[in-house]
């Protein structure tokens, strides 16, 4: 019974597949065609990603991490994060390993957030894009505002989420 309820979600998706199998072959056949798609295209970009986590992991120490992002690092600490965030590539899914290592390092929830606030709105490539297909003043407002936001929605996050499960691991 509890396997059933950890699979509940799949289980549900499995027979709504079926369910279109049965009405709509071709739309089915489209469907496994996209998810054999994103699923090979995560598997080609996640093991890179935990190695590259991993590493990280070994390399940098907790001291180095709570010196640099830690509560007496304040504007430093957004500024790095801000870096880290913006030179990044990929997926969102991608950022979620390194999230979570900084979590397990004890940087700030509020960091956290902005760094996959980061990820989403600030990442280089989406600047040079923005700022080629949509002008500058629109790409300046729209990253100006989302720094804004997922900044202030970390500091939210962190205020009403106290302190890190202890069931949260990489491993």
């Amino acid at each position: 019974m509890q396997i059933l309820k950890r699979y509940r979600w799949f289980l549900l998706l499995v027979m709504i597949f079926l369910i279109i199998l049965g009405f709509q072959k071709s739309i089915a056949f489209d469907a496994i065609k996209i998810t054999g798609d994103s699923l090979l295209s995560m598997l080609m970009l996640l093991p890179p990603i935990l190695i590259f986590v991993g590493l990280l992991d070994t390399w940098i120490s907790q001291e180095t991490i709570m010196k640099y992002l830690g509560d007496e690092s304040r504007f430093l600490s957004v500024i790095l994060i801000f870096l880290l965030g913006s030179i990044a590539a990929g997926p969102l899914y991608v950022a979620f390993p390194i999230a979570l290592l900084l979590l397990e390092k004890g940087v700030r929830t509020q960091l956290v957030v902005f760094f996959l606030g980061v990820w989403v709105v600030a990442k280089l490539p989406i600047i040079l894009y923005e700022t080629v297909a949509l002008g500058l003043v629109f790409t300046v407002i729209h990253i100006s505002l989302g720094l804004v936001f997922f900044y202030y929605l970390g500091f939210y996050i962190e205020k009403k989420v106290k302190k890190l499960p202890e069931n949260l691991s990489i491993e």
